[in-house]
C-alpha cells in the first residue's frame, strides 16, 4: 500500500535551511532534522480559553519548578481568570511564594508618548521581582524593532510529563482576555474607534506537550544567556538603578532533557531575528534569522487546496509574492484570510501607512486569482467588528502555523518573532486531522455553528463533532465557496437595513481598502521606515534574499 504520509523534508526546513549556523536549537536532534517529533499540539481559541488554562498550570507549580516566559506587552493587574485574585503578578506571586524559579524577557518598548507600555513594563518587572523573581527588560533589538515572542514555558522538577509551553500570538495584558461572544475584555484598552471602548478581539494560542517543550526552552534560553547588553542607552541603566530594578541576570538551572513522546506532532518552530547591526549581535544569531520566512515560502510552494489565513496585517510586496506565485502555479488552489476590518490605530500618522500595505498586497493577491481569492472581517452579534490578532495559517490540512509572527516585512526580518509549525502524521492518506480539526473549528466559528468555548483546547475528541457540523466544508473548495454564501448572505441583510432575523455567520467581505494619491505619498516613507521596516543586511537586500 502507498504511503502517503507527508514527507517531512518537504515541508519543513532542515537545520541548513533554517540559516543560522549560531544556533543551538536544534542540537539535539539528528543528521540535519530541525524538528521534534511525539507532541501534543492543541490549539486555545480567544484569550479567556488561555489565560484560564496557563492559571491552572501556574498554580500547580512550587519548590523546583521553572516558569520561563517572554511578552510584547504585560499588565500586572490582568485578570487571567477575570476575578479578583487571578491578576498576573499575583498567579506568579504565589508561585514564587511556593518555591518555583520565574523568569521573564519583557520587551523593554519604545516611549510611552508614542502609546507604548513602557510604565507598565517597568511596574511588572519592579512588581515580580519584589517577590523574588527574575525579570528583564529587553531593548536588544533594531532602531523602531521590537521583541514580539509570546510564549510561556513551564518544566517541572518532579513530573517532567507535566511539562508544558504555550506558544502563540497572545500577550499577557490588557484586551486580550475575550471569549467566543466577543463582547471584549473587561479590561480593555481602546484601540480605533470602531470597536469601541471594549474592542472585541480574536487570538489563538497554542499549547504544546512533549520533546517541543524543549526547543521552546531553548529559545529563551539561548536570549537569556546572550552576551550581548540589554540595552545601550546610559539614561535607561540609570533610570533602571533609581527605580530599583535589578538588571543582574541569575544563571539559569541546567536545561533537563526533553520530556518523553506522547503525541503524534512534528513540532517545528520558526523564528524571526534582525541583523542587529554594526557592533551589537546576538550571539546566537549575528547574522540574524529568517526561518519564519523561509518556512512560510517552503510551504507555500507545495499548497495545491487551500491556504487558510487568520491574520492582524497582510502587508507588502515581499509577503503577497509568496501567494501569487501559489495561485498562478496551482489553478486549484484557493485562498481565505480572515483580516481585521480596519487598522487598529486612529490618525492618518497610524492608519494610512497600514492601510497603504495593506493596499498594495491585496491588490496583488487579488489580482492573481480573483475568483480564487477571499478576503473576510468578523463582527459580533451587535455588528462591532472584531479585531482579529491571531497569527494562523493551515496549509491543505498539512502545514499549521501559530505563533507570534504577522504576514509582513516586519514579522519576517525585523522583529524578534516565535511561531510553532504542526505537521500531523497519524494519517495514512496525508491529511492531517490536526489541521483540519484547526481549520474547521475556526471556520465553525465564524459560520456560527461551533462554539470554540465549549470544545476547550481543540483535540482529538473534537473530531466527530466538526466531522458533524461542518461536513459541507470539509474539502477546500467547499470551504471556500461556503464562508462566500455566508457573509454575501449577512451582507444583505446589512444592506436591507437589518431587517427580520440576523443571518447566522460572522463574516464579511473586507472592504477594498483605498487612500488617494496625495495621502499614499505622505504614508509611503512612514510605513517603510516604521511600520513595515526591513531588518535583513543590507547584502541580502540587494539580492533579495530571505
Amino acid at each position: 500500500m502507498h504511503d502517503a504520509r507527508p514527507r517531512l523534508t518537504e515541508w519543513l526546513l532542515t537545520r541548513e535551511g533554517r540559516g543560522n549556523p549560531h544556533t543551538r536549537l536544534d542540537d539535539r536532534h539528528p543528521d540535519g532534522v530541525a524538528w521534534s517529533t511525539g507532541n501534543l499540539a492543541r490549539p486555545l481559541v480567544h484569550g479567556a480559553t488561555y489565560f484560564a488554562a496557563l492559571a491552572d498550570v501556574l498554580d500547580g507549580v512550587g519548590e523546583g519548578d521553572l516558569v520561563c516566559f517572554t511578552d510584547w506587552q504585560g499588565n500586572p493587574d490582568e485578570r487571567l481568570r477575570g476575578t479578583p485574585g487571578s491578576e498576573l503578578v499575583e498567579v506568579l506571586g504565589r508561585a514564587l511564594d511556593r518555591g518555583a524559579d520565574v523568569r521573564a524577557l519583557v520587551w523593554r518598548s519604545h516611549a510611552g508618548r508614542l502609546g507604548y507600555a513602557v510604565d507598565e513594563h517597568r511596574d511588572l518587572g519592579r512588581l515580580l521581582q519584589a517577590r523574588g523573581a527574575d525579570v528583564q527588560l529587553d531593548m536588544r533589538v533594531r532602531a523602531s524593532g521590537a521583541h514580539h515572542q509570546k510564549f510561556v514555558v513551564v518544566r517541572h522538577g518532579d513530573d517532567p510529563a507535566r511539562d508544558v509551553a504555550f506558544v502563540g500570538g497572545l500577550d499577557l495584558c490588557h484586551t486580550r482576555r475575550d471569549d467566543a461572544r466577543h463582547l471584549g475584555d473587561p479590561q480593555g484598552d481602546p484601540i480605533a474607534h470602531e470597536y469601541g471602548e471594549r474592542p472585541p478581539w480574536h487570538d489563538v494560542q497554542l499549547e504544546l506537550r512533549g520533546p517541543a517543550v524543549h526547543d521552546v526552552e531553548t529559545v529563551f534560553r539561548e536570549r537569556w544567556e546572550d552576551s550581548t547588553p540589554l540595552t545601550r542607552s546610559p539614561v535607561r541603566r540609570v533610570r533602571d538603578r533609581l527605580d530599583r530594578l535589578d538588571d543582574e541576570r541569575r544563571r539559569l538551572p541546567e536545561q533537563r532533557p526533553a520530556p518523553d513522546e506522547l503525541g503524534p506532532h512534528t513540532v517545528q518552530l520558526l523564528r524571526t531575528y534582525p541583523s542587529l547591526g554594526p557592533g551589537w549581535k546576538h550571539d546566537f544569531a549575528p547574522r540574524g534569522e529568517r526561518s519564519v520566512a523561509r518556512g512560510y515560502t517552503q510551504a507555500m510552494r507545495r499548497a495545491r487546496s487551500l491556504v487558510y489565513i487568520e491574520d492582524q496585517f497582510l502587508w507588502g510586496r515581499a509577503m503577497s509574492q509568496v501567494f501569487v506565485e501559489a495561485l498562478r502555479a496551482n489553478p486549484d488552489l484557493h485562498v481565505v484570510a480572515v483580516l481585521p476590518r480596519v487598522p487598529d490605530q486612529d490618525g492618518w500618522f497610524a492608519r494610512d501607512p497600514q492601510v497603504l500595505g495593506r493596499m498594495r498586497a491585496i491588490a496583488r493577491v487579488t489580482a492573481a486569482a480573483p475568483d480564487r481569492v477571499a478576503l473576510y472581517a468578523p463582527e459580533n452579534q451587535a455588528g462591532t467588528p472584531v479585531y482579529v490578532h491571531a497569527k494562523v495559517c493551515v496549509i491543505d490540512d498539512v502545514w499549521a502555523s501559530v505563533g507570534s509572527d504577522n504576514f509582513c516585512r516586519r514579522s519576517w526580518t525585523h522583529d524578534s518573532e516565535l511561531s510553532a509549525v504542526v505537521v500531523d502524521t497519524d494519517s495514512e492518506d496525508g491529511s492531517s486531522s490536526y489541521g483540519r480539526r484547526l481549520r474547521l473549528a475556526l471556520a465553525g466559528e465564524h459560520l456560527d455553528r461551533v462554539d470554540v468555548d465549549a470544545l476547550g483546547p481543540i483535540g482529538p475528541e473534537a473530531d466527530e463533532h466538526l466531522l458533524d457540523v461542518m461536513a459541507d466544508c470539509v474539502g477546500g473548495r467547499e470551504m471556500f465557496e461556503r464562508l462566500a454564501a455566508s457573509a454575501d448572505a449577512l451582507e444583505a441583510w446589512h444592506a436591507g437595513g437589518r431587517q427580520g432575523l440576523r443571518p447566522p455567520g460572522r463574516l464579511r467581505r473586507l472592504p477594498t481598502p483605498r487612500l488617494p494619491w496625495p495621502r499614499r505619498l505622505l504614508a509611503a516613507p512612514w510605513y517603510a521606515l516604521l511600520h513595515d521596516p526591513d531588518g535583513r543586511r543590507w547584502t541580502d537586500r540587494l539580492r533579495r534574499r530571505l
